[in-house]
């Protein structure tokens, strides 16, 4: 058994992906969240369907779920992970799009890094969909709010 602190790390230091095989099968869940702060002139196209990208919010949704979908293939150390569900929602405000990713599985291992990933791409979609009216976004808050196993 390895003494490092770190779950990725050997006693040598170098990397490895941790062995799950012995943890029994649980369900879990794994909800984040973050959010794009833009101009309330962006949200007011973004209402009437005014932004010259189209529906972002669908395009956003959509990339969401894709990339909590292939978490394992951009973050080297990941399981790959059949997931369960993948739920992306956004609550539109006056000045930012909160964006809520919420992953269920059946599995050996947590999926935080989804719920993560989820919300970052879904968050980078916004931005890449809203830059040619927006030049003062920004993306924070992006974490873990809920993570549960049964």
């Amino acid at each position: 058994m390895d003494s490092t602190p770190f779950s990725h790390l050997r006693d040598d230091g170098q990397a490895h992906m941790v062995n799950v095989g012995a943890k029994p099968l649980q369900k879990r869940r794994a909800v984040a969240e973050g959010a794009l702060v833009c101009a309330a002139e962006t949200i007011e196209k973004l209402k009437a369907h005014a932004l010259p990208k189209g529906d972002v919010l669908t395009v956003a949704q959509i990339a969401g779920i894709q990339a909590a979908k292939r978490t394992a293939e951009l973050i080297p150390l990941c399981h790959p992970l059949a997931l369960d569900a993948v739920d992306v929602a956004f609550t539109v405000e006056a000045t930012r799009i909160v964006i809520r990713a919420t992953v269920d599985i059946t599995a050996r291992t947590g999926v935080e890094m989804e719920a993560l990933t989820a919300v970052s791409v879904a968050a980078l979609t916004l931005y890449d969909m809203c830059k040619a009216v927006d030049k003062t976004m920004r993306i924070e808050g992006i974490r873990v709010v809920e993570k549960t196993k049964q």
